[in-house]
């Protein structure tokens, strides 16, 4: 019904903002990743929002970008996970975070949210695995870079991977470790020592 409110900000709490849209002033729930990046108090802001309606409420959540929405309806089409659930979700990862998570099957990571347990993150993982790809991942895309496109997990990137995990790192944190080597254009992306090596780096 709302695909976005494009006005002034009223009001920034912990959980949600005023947005005053010609006069009118809507209450917005928003995640912490949302609220961290926010214009200040009468700074201009677009948010895409989604509308959730119960029987005894009318909630709307607004998000700075499509990607984060997408993956907010994602998220909340998962048995078990609501809006606010959702929200959480996306206060203590952001989307890019999540599709690594996801690959790597790390429902540790996600069970870090407030409100969500070790068999609604498991659930999470195994509802959504399929649903995403390595080819989803890229660098800044919250932002809508779509330049820095992460090469297929399974070439010597996806090795590296299994070897940092091999040493006890989780497959998040490896594969943001890797993800980060991968901007240094000097790297030779067919050469999963030198990946190795330099990820470790970025761990330490």
């Amino acid at each position: 019904m709302i695909a976005f409110l494009n006005g002034i900000i009223d009001l920034v709490e912990e959980s949600n903002v005023v947005l005053d849209v010609g006069g009118v002033g809507y209450n917005v729930s928003i995640s912490g990743y949302t609220a961290d990046r926010l214009p200040s108090k009468g700074e201009p802001v677009k948010l895409y929002t989604y509308l959730s309606v119960r029987e005894d409420a009318m909630n709307l959540y607004g998000f700075l970008s499509r990607d984060e929405l997408e993956f907010f309806k994602l998220l909340i089409s998962v048995s078990g996970i609501g809006p606010k659930g959702g929200q959480a979700i996306l206060s203590v990862m952001t989307p890019d975070d999540l599709r690594f998570a996801i690959l790597a099957g790390d429902s540790k990571a996600i069970s870090k949210a407030p409100g969500v347990g070790k068999k609604t993150a498991e659930r999470l993982v195994l509802e959504l695995h399929d649903k995403i790809s390595s080819e989803d991942i890229t660098e800044g895309r919250a932002s809508g870079d779509a330049d820095s496109l992460l090469s297929s997990m399974d070439a010597p990137q996806n090795e590296a991977i299994e070897a940092l995990v091999a040493l006890g790192y989780s497959g998040t944190e490896a594969a943001k470790a890797v993800r980060k080597v991968l901007q240094d254009k000097t790297v030779n992306v067919n050469d999963t020592e030198e990946i190795l090596k330099k990820a470790l780096k970025e761990l330490f």
